[in-house]
């Protein structure tokens, strides 16, 4: 009598498992942790803010150049070499934060840093998982993308915490030894495998793809047409400027929180909010109906956020209940700027395009994003009642984010 073989397990879970502890990694030391560089280089040699913050902008742009640029490199090189290779660079990048002496080598760190953390950041979770997906994949990529949350949970603290214990320079070669290791075995055992070489189909089971969640086959914008499509530019600076609007207010969020809760009670709060941002993208990742307009999607996330931003400014920095609901509500919609962009590239361009628009919007958007601590502090300066422009410009940006996102829509 012969037995049949039970088919392999989907290997798509696995490699959606390994994205979310690359995101994690890559945003907790990529993303995440130059804020607290920043800090540490500061009080260890006495230089300007001028010069460090700039050092913070100067690894973003890079890594928005290498970003860009992804595509030829896994074509050239292979996604788990690239990936390895930019674990590396981004490891001897911070430590090079940590034992530069001089200007110039603070700024040569920031080249390995950015570099190295893209082939960590979104656009490469999204041609991680990609292959494996098609259906199913706002909820595959929803699941991987809260990795970069949870690198903010993670790290954030833990550098902190390991700074002072045993300095930037030890904590630094340690923190990238691990992440060294553990990316070249996730790269070597999982990122090298595609549902070709296993035998397996995207999903993990024959699925029947409904309207709107793939695109039919097409002529693809070669060469500068893309720069030329609607949708493609309606797609980009929506993105950067929901990406600027968030981190511009983020990254003063905290200090315009202690004056009212305290030091550790506004670290619970900011904790909230990406608790908020990991909640509010695995509901759309799950929850999002298939053949749905994905830009009306990013238009109510945005929505939800304007909320937030202006619950935040009639708090008027005295209404606890205010405060909370604002920062709740505009940590909702985090993650989904990130993660919604891909997805809406997913159904608006050819299966050959995606694999350029993505790496292209995800460095219009880190270029963009980049200027935007230094774009709301000079904010801050500029009103009597400190946040309120902040809370104003993040409310309008994000506006003008939702109009971009409706002008790309068909016509």
């Amino acid at each position: 009598m012969t037995s049949l073989a039970s088919p392999a397990p989907f290997f798509g879970r696995r490699v959606v498992a390994a994205a979310f502890v690359l995101a994690m990694f890559g945003w907790g030391l990529g993303f995440y942790g130059p804020p607290v560089y920043l800090q540490s280089v500061r009080e260890a040699r006495d230089w300007s803010v001028v010069l460090v913050s700039s050092a913070v902008t100067l690894h973003f742009l890079v890594g928005a150049v290498v970003g860009a640029n992804l595509p030829p490199l896994y074509r050239r090189f292979g996604l788990p070499a690239v990936t390895k290779a930019g674990a590396a660079l981004l490891a001897l990048g911070i430590v090079g934060w940590a034992v530069a002496q001089e200007p110039w080598q603070l700024l040569l760190a920031t080249f390995l840093s950015g570099a190295g953390w893209v082939a960590m950041g979104a656009a490469a979770v999204n041609a991680i998982v990609a292959p494996w997906y098609v259906v199913r994949r706002p909820a595959a990529l929803s699941m991987a993308y809260n990795g970069a949350s949870i690198g903010g949970v993670v790290f954030a603290p833990l550098w902190v915490a390991a700074i002072a214990a045993f300095g930037f320079p030890v904590a630094a070669a340690v923190i990238g030894a691990i992440m060294i290791v553990t990316v070249w075995f996730l790269a070597d055992r999982v990122f090298g495998h595609t549902p070709q070489s296993l035998g397996q189909v995207q999903d993990g089971e024959i699925l029947t793809p409904v309207a709107g969640t793939t695109r039919p086959v097409e002529r693809t914008l070669a060469g500068a047409l893309l720069w030329r499509d609607r949708r493609f530019l309606t797609l980009a600076a929506a993105m950067a400027l929901g990406l600027f609007a968030q981190i511009g207010l983020v990254a003063h969020l905290f200090s315009l929180l202690v004056p009212v809760f305290g030091g550790p009670a506004a670290g619970i709060l900011m904790g909230l909010a990406t608790a908020a941002a990991i909640a509010g993208r695995t509901m759309v990742g799950w929850l999002m109906p298939q053949g749905s307009d994905r830009r009306l999607v990013a238009c109510l996330s945005h929505v939800v956020q304007i909320a937030g931003s202006l619950a935040l400014l009639c708090a008027a920095g005295t209404d606890v209940a205010l405060l909370v609901a604002g920062v709740l509500l505009f940590g909702a919609g985090i993650g989904n700027t990130t993660s919604l962009p891909p997805l809406i590239a997913q159904v608006e361009f050819s299966r050959a395009d995606v694999q350029r628009v993505v790496p292209l919007i995800v460095a219009v958007g880190q270029g963009t994003y980049a200027f935007a601590p230094a774009a709301f502090g000079w904010l801050r300066t500029l009103s009597p009642a400190e946040g309120m422009l902040v809370f104003v410009a993040a409310a309008l940006i994000q506006a003008a984010a939702i109009a971009l996102f409706l002008l790309g829509r068909k016509t």
